[in-house]
């Protein structure tokens, strides 16, 4: 699927390069995921980029000093390396705010992105 770009002023923005890492490393954790842009609008014609495999795994939003990758069901998935630094109250949904200079645990990342496909065919399953 074609890349999902950000509303940038620059062509090299970070926040595109960014969530260009984030687009590969879901496609190594779970390769039969499907990347859609949803939730259109003026203001984002380009939508956010969405990525599921038998459910909702995350979304990745770009804001003008973040990105964020919003798990929906986050709260439901082990996060033994910490990476949820964002939506820590809510009773579902948990994020990973990336600013500028932020790194991502690659590793851990990727057991994320695993456990989340693993509740959502768990949940379908059912």
């Amino acid at each position: 699927m074609a890349a999902i770009n950000v509303k940038t002023s620059s062509a090299a923005d970070w926040r595109t390069e960014r969530l260009a890492q984030v687009r590969a490393l879901i496609r190594k954790a779970a390769p039969n995921a499907v990347e859609e842009a949803k939730w259109k609008k003026p203001s984002n014609p380009a939508g956010v980029p969405t990525w599921s495999d038998h459910g909702l795994i995350c979304t990745g939003e770009s804001y003008k000093d973040k990105i964020k990758l919003t798990f929906a069901d986050g709260a439901a998935v082990a996060d033994p390396h910490g990476l949820f630094n964002a939506s820590l109250d809510g009773k579902t949904r948990r994020a990973i705010d990336l600013r500028e200079p932020d790194s991502l645990n690659e590793p851990a990342f990727l057991e994320l992105v695993r456990a989340a496909v693993t509740l959502n065919r768990g949940k379908a399953e059912a």
